[in-house]
Parts: C-alpha cells; structure tokens; sequence
C-alpha cells in the first residue's frame, strides 16, 4: 500500500528571482502532487508538498538536482505535516512571515536563451534591449523590498501584455512561468535619445542613432542595469583623450565591454578559465594580459599590460555594440571624479552633461546603484578588486555559527559595509571612497536595507563595528549609527581585520599568521601601520604583532600623491642632507617642481612634523618615484599598479639579497634600506623593467624571511595574505617561493577583496570574537 505523506519545507540559498517557485510548481506538477510555494520575507521560499511517499522522494531528488541554473540552495527545513487535501499545486501569494533568512538575488547577465530570442528575426523579442527570463536579468538592481514579487521591484508600473501574461501563466514556459521580471516591446520599458540638455532627439531606434553617433566620434551615457556607463570608441586615441579631458581621468584605466569573448580575444589573451568566467551569470570585468597587435587606443590604459574587459551582460549593451564598427568600447563609470556612478536622470543631467554628448535612457527605475565587479589573477589564482554586480547582496557562509548580530562599516576607501548574523555575512555592493557625501549617504542606505530585509535586530540587539582610525569617515557614521539607534559598538584594529577577512574566506583554522600589507591603517601603537605580520587565533579575540617593516616617515596627506615627497623624507630620515638629496633627485632628472615638494617633505622631517608609517604603499610609491621621479598618483593605488606593469615587462628578475630582518623589541623588522640602494644605483645602468621586477620579487622573498622569522616557535599553523599590496603578482611570487622553502603555502582570499572592500567581514568576525568576551563599549563611549 502506498503511503501518502505531507511535508512544509522552507529552502534557503539564492531562491528568490531565479524562476524558483515555477520550477518548484513544474516539478510537483509532472509529479502530481498537490500543495502550494511561495516566496516569505525572510528571502526564503516555503512550500507545501504532498502526495504518495516515493512520489515526494522523487520530487525532493529533483528539488537538489534539476534547480534553475542560477539557484542556489544552501538548507532545506523541513517538518512531516498532516495532509490538507489540495486539489492542485498552486503559486501561492508572497508572505511576510520569516521563518529563515534567505539571499537576496543579485543581478544576472543576459542568459544564452533571452540572447537568442533578441537576435532571432521571427521573435516578437526581437531586438528587444529589456529581454530576461527566470534565469536572468535585473534582480537588486530593481528592488525595493523583498521578497522578490514584481509589485516590490521597478518592473511594477509595467503592466503585463496579453502575450506575457499568457507566458507568465504556463507552467509549460521554463523560464517565464512566474518569472516578474519579464516584459517585451509592446509592455516593457522604452528607450529615449536625449542630448546633453536632456532635450529628446526624436528618431525611430534610439540605440542604432546612439551607435552610429559613437562610432563618429561622440561620447554617449548609457543607462544601464545598476547605474550609467559612458561609451566612446576604444580605438580613437583623439576620442579617448576627449574623455579624459572632460573626466578629469588624465590616467586611470577604462574598462572596454565587448560583444562577446571572440571580439575581446583580439584585444587580450583569454584562457579557457578566464572565458567560463566572463561568459558567467556575474560577467564580472577581467584584467588580462594585452595583445600584442591590440587595436585598442594607448591611451585606455597607459603604461599598464593588462587590460580590464567585460562581455555585453544586458540586450541592450549587446545590441548597441552589434551596431558599432568595432564591436568593443570603452563602457566605464557614469560618475564625476571622485562620486558615485548616477544611478538616475537628475544625477546624469546635473553631473554628465559636461562629460557626454548624448544620453540613451530607459524609463525603468534604478532603485540600487551597482557598480560593475572586477577581478583579477594572483598566483595563478582569481581575486576579487571590487564585489558588486553579480555578486552582492549574495551572503558569505561562515563554517561557524555568530553569536550576535553585527553591522560593520568597513574603510574610507573602496568602501563595503556589511552586516553578520547566524552563520552569515551580507556585504553591501561596492560603495566607493567615502570623501564623497554621496558615498557616505549611500553606506548609510544600503546597510539599512541589509538591517531591514534581514530583519537584524528583530530578536537581539546588533553590535556596530568600526575601525580604530580616529579620522576615517566611516568610524564617525558608525558611532553616529550607534549612538542615534541605542546600540553598543566595537573598534576593530585595520589590519586584523583585514587578516581575518581571509582567514575565514580561505577557510583557514587554528593559529595563523597574516601578512597584511596595504597603504595606511591605524596602529595600536599610535602610528600607522601597512606591512605587518600578526599572529592570530581563530579561537579568540588576539593578535600578536611579531614581524613589521622600517617605518617611513609621512610629512602629510600629499605625502600619498606626490611619491617623491617620501623618497625625500625617507632619506633625510636615514642622515642624507639637502644638497645630497637634491643631487640624488637631480641624476634622476627630476623636475624643478617635483624637487620642491621633495625640499619640502625634507623640511618637515628635520623639524619633527611627521608620522611613522610601516607603509608598503608608501615604499611601492617611493620606488616608483625613483624609476620615474614624475610620477603622481591620479587613482588609488596608481604608482604601485604602474610598477607592478612595469615588472611584467622584465623576463627575469635580479635577486637582491640586501636586507636584513632583526629583532628589535620582541617584534621582527625589515630594514629594505639595501633594496632601495640597489634600486638607486643602478637606475641608470638597468631598465625601469628590470628594476621593478628585481624590487618588487626580492621584496616579496624578504617578507616571507620576515614571516619566517617572527613566527619561529609559535606554532604557526597556516598564513595568509591580506590588504591591498598583496594582490601584486611579483610580491606574491617571492613570498610563495621563499615559504615553499618551509613548506608553507600563502592563501589568499577567494570571495572577497584583499583590499579594503574586504574589511567588513573581518570586522565582524572579530567584533563577534570579543563580543564573546564582553569587550564592546556603549554608544555613550562615543560622544565624550
């Protein structure tokens, strides 16, 4: 006799906007069993399912391993029920009930299915730039609340067509049955052509006018998923050079989006790995390797050997690009120097006009910026430079439980908040530098949309994370967060966060010790930190500092835009006067302008008016300041980027065996003193490739010396990289084979950047650590 048997299951993972409940609904249909999904507040999907016994193990079967492509479940909940007779299997009405916590979906590229449609002639999608279907399209970009149901996104002022509302309806239709994103010409979005007064070009085809007015020249925003691009020919070094006039970008890279991989493998050196990644549901930008014979302008990317590059990921950047002469363009940020990328026409028409030319728009609301997300290789390895589109609002797994709820605002540069709760982080997408008001307003926002659809602080009080630097912009919002909403918070030493970002990204237990080499954060000891070797144990709140760099000498925050200023502080520092100095920066051939910043920095160190900073940053920039003594820094990070493309030029490199680490307190140091001579002597003698490469190789060889040493006998099970300098291949090189001689392998994280986008999650681990400990302040700490 068979058994008939009802079940409640809540599922969790990325099961909301991936065309979830109609497969669910497919499924128990072909299987004929009876109950209900639907989506619940929590981003979770409930269902009920019953039916004879073998027939719902079947079904459970299928649930694991037919799933739309781009769902992810992550746990399945469920309870034996007593059966409730349904009829049928219904797609039942969204609740607000949260029984779970469940993703948010991010946004998706352009599927292989709506791209067909597009380019299909007897397609009523035909050319259609909103095409998308369960399995892609906007989803957080478009959002309001969850759960994801059409009347909470943008798509809700759109109402169905006779045509859709019969594709909606069908369970029969895979990737349109309940999918609420979808629509077509005759129902969705519409196009517009304006001109930089916003005035409307009036023309059939707005994206054919848009493309053939790029490929003569002019400059185009383009709205788009998360916020606005601007195009321009890629090849044109006139067109090029225009758009960093009106910018203000002199130097700073563009990214070029091609129609698909074959147009991008003439520009750049793709392998099979690199293209499953661009052709991804994220199609996130790739830096990679130029083409000899690239045809693209100099001027993109100057001085550098990769290039960052992206597939078309929506119909209507596809179809503008299939109607370009190139099939490639530039496609970066539609934002001012400096802001966030305008995510609407008010933004574009007070910041854009003086940039672009025209403007292609759509009348379909961005209700959440999304920058586009990169990434890069290190060590054979991919790493995250920027997680956004594709890839948040998707949460990070813990291999632990939490035991609290946490919002944590991360750093001033490339700044990511995030919030922690059970076993969960959700990072926010990319925010930016926080200089900017716009940006600050925007952490503020976003983190409260995590706090709200994660429902963080309904059952406990949240924990505020900040970092220890008195001065950074995002401290002050957290205390002002904290204090306005009654809530405790935690300082969170910059480095030690950034070391337990990859710890618990890469997965690593026990003691470990992390490299952590960036440009400035803020030391216990009063100084700044950049290029420290802590000890750390996944058990406990700890750190111990065992291994530093020699510090340098920082005269001021023009110190990290003109490097020459630190080449002359660093070494007035070591007993070098004026005109020995001077002499130095003159056999360099140094300009007269670059010589009296470089008096001035020597000016304030003999008077005593500087901070000590371990930097590597700042030693990166130095050096690049000795092979080009012009160099100024025009984007973050831009002298050491320049130098690391400068050592990928070189074949082989010269090790440099001239430093030393020595014992000075309990904590190791690296004097580098003999590399930086080494570089001086003999910059007139070897190529700035070579130089580079030499330098920066030898320097990662002499860090991992440092690992070495300072954590002799303290039983170090694991390390780890961490910070911004670390996602240099030259200095990973030579840290990887000098700890391959202990048997050692460095890690680096896989989901999140090594930069300062990675902090927040490392700030919630370890406010987690000492909240266990009950070492967290009151808000009222904060306003003494």
């Amino acid at each position: 006799m068979i058994t008939t048997k009802a079940l409640r299951l809540v599922i969790t993972g990325l099961v909301q906007g991936v065309g979830f409940r109609p497969f669910v609904s497919r499924l128990a249909r072909e299987l004929r069993l009876r109950g209900y999904v639907r989506n619940i507040g929590g981003g979770e999907v409930e269902l009920w399912i019953e039916g004879p016994e073998p027939y719902i193990e079947e079904f459970i079967a299928g649930l694991i391993n037919e799933k739309p492509p781009p769902a992810i479940i992550e746990q399945v909940f469920f309870e034996e029920e007593g059966a409730q007779h349904y009829n049928d299997f219904y797609i039942e009405p969204s609740g607000e009930n949260k029984y779970v916590r469940s993703i948010i979906p991010p946004d998706l590229a352009i599927c292989k299915h709506c791209l067909e449609e597009i380019l299909d002639p007897n397609n009523r999608r035909y050319m259609y730039p909103f095409n998308s279907c369960a399995w892609c399209g906007p989803r957080f970009s478009m959002i309001y609340k969850i759960p994801y149901d059409r009347e909470n996104t943008a798509m809700k002022k759109y109402s169905l067509c006779s045509h859709c509302e019969s594709e909606y309806k069908n369970p029969a239709n895979t990737r349109r049955y309940h999918a609420q994103g979808i629509s077509c010409p005759r129902d969705g979005p519409k196009l517009a052509l304006l001109d930089r007064d916003f005035k409307r070009v009036e023309c059939k085809d707005p994206i054919l006018v848009a493309a053939k007015l790029i490929d003569e020249g002019y400059i185009v925003g383009v709205k788009g998923l998360g916020g606005y691009h601007i195009a321009a020919l890629a090849t044109s070094d006139d067109v090029v050079l225009e758009l960093r006039r009106r910018k203000k970008r002199p130097t700073k890279p563009f990214a070029i989006m091609g129609l698909n991989t074959d147009v991008l493998k003439r520009l750049v050196r793709v392998d099979p790995e690199d293209e499953l990644l661009l052709n991804s549901p994220q199609a996130p930008i790739l830096l990679l390797p130029k083409q000899p014979d690239t045809p693209v302008s100099q001027y993109v990317s100057p001085g550098l050997v990769h290039e960052g590059v992206f597939i078309a990921y929506t119909p209507l950047h596809y179809i503008l690009l299939l109607h370009t002469r190139d099939k490639f363009l530039i496609m970066t940020s539609g934002n001012v120097s400096g802001e966030p990328m305008c995510r609407d026409e008010e933004c574009a028409k007070t910041r854009l006009s003086k940039i672009v030319d025209y403007f292609l728009i759509h009348d379909r609301e961005i209700v959440n910026r999304v920058d586009d997300s990169v990434i890069r290789k290190t060590g054979g390895n991919y790493v995250v430079l920027r997680r956004s589109r594709g890839y948040a609002p998707a949460w990070i797994t813990l291999p632990f439980n939490l035991s609290g709820e946490y919002i944590a605002f991360g750093g001033d540069l490339d700044n990511v908040g995030g919030v922690g709760f059970e076993n969960r982080v959700v990072l926010t997408q990319y925010i930016g530098d926080l200089d900017s008001l716009n940006a600050q307003r925007d952490l503020v926002k976003y983190l409260e949309f995590l706090v709200k659809s994660y429902h963080v602080g309904s059952g406990v009080k949240p924990i505020v994370v900040v970092d220890k630097h008195p001065r950074l912009y995002s401290r002050v919002l957290g205390l002002r967060y904290a204090a306005e909403s009654g809530l405790e918070y935690v300082e969170v030493q910059h480095h030690y966060a950034h070391v337990l970002s990859t710890v618990v990204d890469a997965e690593v237990e026990g003691k470990v010790a992390g490299l952590a080499i960036d440009g400035v954060g803020w030391g216990d000891d009063g100084t700044i930190w950049g290029g420290e070797v802590l000890v750390i144990s996944t058990e406990r709140y700890s750190y111990r500092r065992t291994g530093s760099i020699d510090r340098l000498p920082l005269t001021s925050d023009r110190d990290a835009y003109i490097p020459i200023r630190v080449l002359s502080a660093y070494l007035t520092k070591r007993g070098f006067e004026w005109r020995e100095i001077e002499k130095t920066l003159l056999s360099l051939n140094a300009p007269s302008r670059i010589i009296h910043e470089a008096l001035s920095s020597h000016t304030l160190v003999t008077r005593g008016k500087f901070t000590w900073a371990s930097s590597t940053g700042r030693l990166l920039d130095m050096i690049m300041s000795i092979i080009d003594p012009a160099v100024e820094r025009t984007y973050e990070g831009e002298p050491a980027i320049r130098l690391e493309a400068l050592g990928a030029r070189a074949e082989k490199a010269v090790y440099i065996d001239d430093y030393r680490v020595v014992s000075d307190n309990s904590i190791y140091k690296l004097d580098y003193s003999g590399l930086v001579d080494w570089v001086l002597q003999n910059k007139d003698t070897m190529s700035p490739y070579v130089l580079a490469r030499s330098f920066l190789y030898s320097l990662g060889v002499a860090f991992g010396e440092l690992i070495t040493l300072s954590t002799k006998g303290l039983g170090v099970e694991s390390i780890v990289l961490a910070g911004g300098a670390a996602v240099n291949e030259l200095i990973y090189m030579g840290v990887h084979e000098r700890l391959r001689e202990e048997g050692l392998i460095p890690k680096l994280p896989r989901r999140v950047p090594l930069g300062d986008g990675g902090l927040a999650l490392g700030q919630v681990i370890a406010a987690d650590l000492l909240a266990r400990e009950s070492r967290f302040k009151n808000y009222t700490d904060c306003l003494e």
